[in-house]
């Protein structure tokens, strides 16, 4: 049965076309809002699985104004996690620096498995809730040549560890996945229903 918002204004403050996608999965009404004042820093002391809620949450409570009565809000964070390295957006000045560094994590990625940690923060007037889920993604062994072509054609700049799970390299590279796939998108949708209705 489709969730009842009561008339409840639901807000994703998130730029990603992913997770606008996957929420609208759920036949949930909501508009996207993407001002905010949160600058994505933390210090290198946070243990690498609490990034991704110390992100969320602070991506929330960073929105540029104040929530009405009968306002939610929804953000989310994603890390990769492999060999204890965060693997975050490619980084460079440049598109051929973002290139080189996205070519060296799915480099790192090829032939094992790693993790993938999404957190979300829900939000209304009232109060906030902050959760979290975790995947195990494998990647067969993939070749400079697939990289290369990888990189070049889909420029995966804006995705945590370089990749996109619904795209070429995850048709052709990811060989098993433990947990949810929707978690490695970018938004764990079967938990954000569940709490949304605390909310609703």
């Amino acid at each position: 049965m489709k969730m009842d918002s009561n008339d409840k204004r639901i807000i994703l403050a998130s730029g990603s076309p992913r997770r606008k996608e996957l929420l609208a999965g759920l036949d949930i009404d909501f508009e996207v809002d993407t001002d905010n004042n949160f600058k994505e820093d933390y210090s290198i002391d946070v243990p690498h699985r609490q990034i991704p809620e110390l992100m969320s949450k602070g991506k929330s409570f960073g929105f540029h104004r104040p929530l009405g009565q009968g306002e939610i809000l929804i953000t989310a964070d994603t890390i990769v996690l492999c060999d204890d390295e965060v693997l975050g957006k490619p980084k460079g000045r440049d598109d051929a620096e973002k290139a080189e560094d996205a070519g060296r994590m799915l480099r790192l990625l090829s032939g094992r498995g790693h993790e993938v940690i999404t957190a979300v923060t829900i939000r209304d007037s009232n109060g906030d809730l902050t959760f979290s889920d975790t995947a195990t993604v494998h990647f067969k062994d993939l070749s400079e040549d697939e990289i290369r072509y990888y990189v070049g054609k889909y420029r995966p700049f804006d995705k945590a560890g370089a990749y996109g799970i619904q795209e070429w390299i995850g048709y052709t590279g990811i060989s098993a996945i433990e947990g949810s796939f929707y978690t490695v998108m970018g938004l764990p949708v079967h938990l954000v229903y569940q709490q949304l209705e605390k909310f609703i």
